[in-house]
C-alpha cells in the first residue's frame, strides 16, 4: 500500500470514529428525553386516574362542596 492509500484509510477511519462517537452522544440523548416523556406519561395517566375517581364521586351523590356551585364569575 501506497502512504496516499494508508491517509486515506486513516481518514476514513477518523470520521467513521467521529460519526459513531456523535450517534452516541444523539442516543444518550434520545434516551433522556424518552425517560422524562415517559415519566410525564406516568404522572399524566395517574393525574387522569385520580380525576376519574374524583368525578365519578361527584356523580355517585358523594359530598359536594358549596364551593363548587358558585358560578365562575365569584
Amino acid at each position: 500500500m501506497t502512504a496516499d492509500a494508508l491517509t486515506q484509510i486513516d481518514d476514513r477511519l477518523v470520521d467513521l470514529e467521529t460519526k459513531a462517537a456523535f450517534t452516541e452522544d444523539l442516543l444518550d440523548r434520545l434516551n433522556e428525553v424518552l425517560v422524562q416523556q415517559q415519566q410525564q406519561i406516568d404522572r399524566l395517566m395517574l393525574e387522569v386516574t385520580r380525576l376519574n375517581h374524583q368525578a365519578a364521586g361527584a356523580e355517585a351523590g358523594g359530598p359536594r362542596s358549596l364551593r363548587d356551585e358558585l358560578p365562575p364569575h365569584y
